[in-house]
């Protein structure tokens, strides 16, 4: 009785502190009470859980480092596609011009730049831990070179874009439990940025890729196999609801994942001789990713960025 008199007796201002305080100690006994072990995982999975890094993404982008990259004159025989013969350009001959007057302006013909796709993805970064990738190495473990020309290694997700940045946001000091990608690509286009291009990821661990003077991998942990991860860009897209399992096929990516794709894949200036699957350098044979992959949409739009710029016409002598 003494302390209901004593409350009504303070201000109504300090009433509604008090009351505010009960209230939110009632709230949070019933939330401790309440929460099951297993709500953890579905929380873990909503996107506000997903560390967003305040970094400009222009940083992450893989033409900002692949000069980091150790590169060597090494062209691969087993490529993604076949690439277009590149005839060597004769050396221009010298020889005099008479001095003829200019034209006038309106009988030159317009010199007109590519069409270059105008294409901005949407574009995220979000960290993955450290101890989810490594640093790039000069040497293999017996120290030898481990210089090999980079290469883009795409993958698919199989679960959502949520709970793989979430998986990779989390520490594992499990040497075993360690993965990661450089970029991801969500079904709505946008490109969450989480390994920088200068670091290693983990993206695939049993790996090599063939080219024509032999196996590149390189070996930089000495209980694991080679991988090509040291000389690797690791691209993934998100797999749709229908694919998130061990099945061969699913429904497929979305135009605007193949879109970002290309985008991407067209800064980091690598060949498309040099453009790979998860799928093809996995030695595992476990490996089947990017499932439903559309192969020539992908280089349909990679091209629109690559091809060659034009040039202006010689002049007649």
């Amino acid at each position: 009785m003494n302390f209901i008199r004593r409350f009504q007796s303070l201000d109504n201002q300090l009433k509604a502190v008090l009351a505010t305080v009960v209230i939110s100690v009632v709230w949070l006994v019933y939330a401790v009470t309440t929460i099951q072990p297993g709500d953890a995982e579905i929380l873990a999975n909503q996107p506000q859980q997903i560390a967003i890094a305040q970094v400009p993404p222009s940083q992450m982008r893989p033409s900002d480092s692949r000069a980091s990259i150790q590169s060597s004159v090494i062209v691969p025989t087993v490529p993604l596609s076949a690439s277009p013969t590149v005839q060597p350009v004769p050396p221009q001959v010298s020889r005099p011009v008479r001095s003829q007057p200019a034209p006038p302006a309106s009988a030159q013909p317009p010199i007109r730049p590519p069409a270059v796709p105008a294409y901005q993805p949407r574009e995220l970064v979000a960290f993955a831990d450290p101890t989810n990738y490594g640093e790039r190495v000069l040497k293999d473990v017996y120290g030898r070179s481990a210089a090999h020309a980079p290469i883009v290694v795409l993958h698919e997700t199989v679960s959502s874009a949520n709970s793989t940045i979430s998986f990779f946001q989390t520490p594992h000091p499990r040497d075993e439990d360690q993965a990661s990608y450089h970029a991801l690509i969500t079904q709505d286009g946008t490109i969450v940025y989480l390994v920088s291009p200068d670091k290693r990821a983990f993206g695939a661990g049993n790996s090599v890729f063939n080219g024509p003077n032999g196996p590149e991998a390189v070996k930089t942990h000495p209980k694991f196999p080679p991988s090509v991860n040291n000389f690797a860009y690791h691209i993934s897209l998100e797999t749709p609801p229908d694919g998130r399992n061990n099945g061969n096929r699913h429904s497929g990516y979305t135009a605007a994942q193949y879109e970002s794709l290309s985008w991407l894949v067209a800064r980091a200036a690598v060949p498309e001789s040099r453009i790979t699957t998860h799928q093809a350098v996995d030695r595992s044979g476990s490996r089947k990713d990017p499932r439903s992959f559309n192969q020539q949409t992908f280089l349909t739009l990679l091209r629109a960025y690559t091809r060659p710029a034009l040039t202006a016409p010689t002049p007649r002598s």
